[in-house]
């Protein structure tokens, strides 16, 4: 498991590297300057590196998370990298009406939308199922149903934007593991939901893409972010 998990910190390193040096070569004038974007789990992690990539090609970012100072640093590190703007709003996933409300925010702060990256992750543990139903039910909320509010909230702007949205997912949520059964569960119904949208999408012409990343083992140096 350890040469595995380094073999892997090692592949996403070398990613954001020709990541950051692709959005670098292709100045100023690329695609995502001036792009209005929503990212959430921003505070740590992969949501917070996605938020600096993001400023360095000149987007319009909000970002969101439970904790406020932490924010507030990302948000001064997106100005300083070249964000076009970087605005915050803190909150927990845990209620669906701030999931609503950080897209009415970005609406009324940015105007519009033209990709929303859903990338929160509540707590979990890391053990033989317990049989709390109650912890699974917290954990579809926070890992599935505020990605489908949002998702619902933000598709009238990026219908109009022709836009993209982006669904941070796990090997989890494709292959099943012991240890990670609440988890488990909320990433399959992310990958069935947000698959299933996509077909739909492409039946009706709805001109939004939807992307799913399928990660494995990454150590960000945190275990959760909601």
């Amino acid at each position: 498991v350890l040469k595995v998990n380094l073999s892997l910190r090692k592949n996403i390193k070398s990613h954001l590297s020709v990541l950051h040096r692709n959005c670098t070569e292709l100045g100023p004038n690329h695609m995502l300057k001036g792009k209005r974007v929503i990212v959430t789990g921003a505070s740590t992690g992969i949501g917070e590196q996605m938020a600096y990539h993001l400023a360095r090609m000149g987007s319009h970012i909000l970002i969101t998370a439970r904790t406020e100072a932490k924010l507030q640093k990302v948000v001064e590190r997106c100005l300083e990298l070249g964000a076009a703007s970087a605005r915050y709003v803190s909150g927990t996933m845990e209620d669906m009406a701030f999931a609503e409300h950080v897209v009415k925010e970005a609406e009324a702060s940015l105007g519009g939308l033209d990709m929303l990256i859903l990338n929160h992750v509540g707590t979990s543990y890391f053990g033989y199922f317990d049989g709390d139903v109650g912890h699974v039910r917290k954990l579809l909320e926070i890992n599935f149903l505020s990605y489908v509010a949002m998702t619902v909230s933000a598709l009238p702007m990026l219908k109009e934007s022709e836009g993209s949205i982006v669904v941070v997912s796990s090997m989890a949520g494709k292959v099943g593991f012991p240890f990670t059964v609440p988890y488990s569960a909320t990433k399959f119904a992310l990958d069935g939901f947000f698959s299933s949208l996509r077909q739909e999408f492409s039946i009706q012409s709805v001109n939004v893409s939807i992307t799913l990343c399928i990660l494995g083992f990454i150590d960000t140096g945190k275990r959760s972010a909601v």
